[in-house]
């Protein structure tokens, strides 16, 4: 039987690699901030916030369903500190964009997370 391949890597490593890795995924002028999800050693959340005028922020938390797979699940849409409608196509765009962006930053660090 061979070995499941789950993560094998401190989770605050993990945030940092991250936290250096995922600005160059995301359009410049975004920011991003990641930090260890003290709920579940397997994951993280992510905050990006979004560059203009928009103003939006979209937390995230992405899961690692082995060394290699995230998923990302998105937790909410804030404008202005306020809550808003997740189901509109502005901020659907911007799901569908930061998710991907989100798995190609998890695809650029696979040599970290894959033993």
């Amino acid at each position: 039987m061979s070995k499941r391949d789950e993560l094998d890597i401190n989770q605050q490593q993990l945030a940092d690699a991250w936290r250096s890795t995922l600005p160059n995924w995301i359009l410049a002028g975004d920011r991003a901030a990641v930090l260890p999800d003290e709920s579940d050693a397997k994951s993280l959340r992510v905050t990006i916030d979004t560059a203009g005028h928009q103003m939006y922020s979209f937390d995230f938390k992405v899961t690692y369903v082995d060394s290699r797979e995230v998923r990302v699940t998105l937790i909410d849409v804030e404008k202005d500190n306020r809550t808003v409608d997740e189901r509109t196509e502005i901020i659907q765009q911007l799901v569908q964009d930061y998710t991907r962006h989100i798995h190609e930053c998890a695809q650029a660090l696979k040599e970290l997370t894959h033993a």
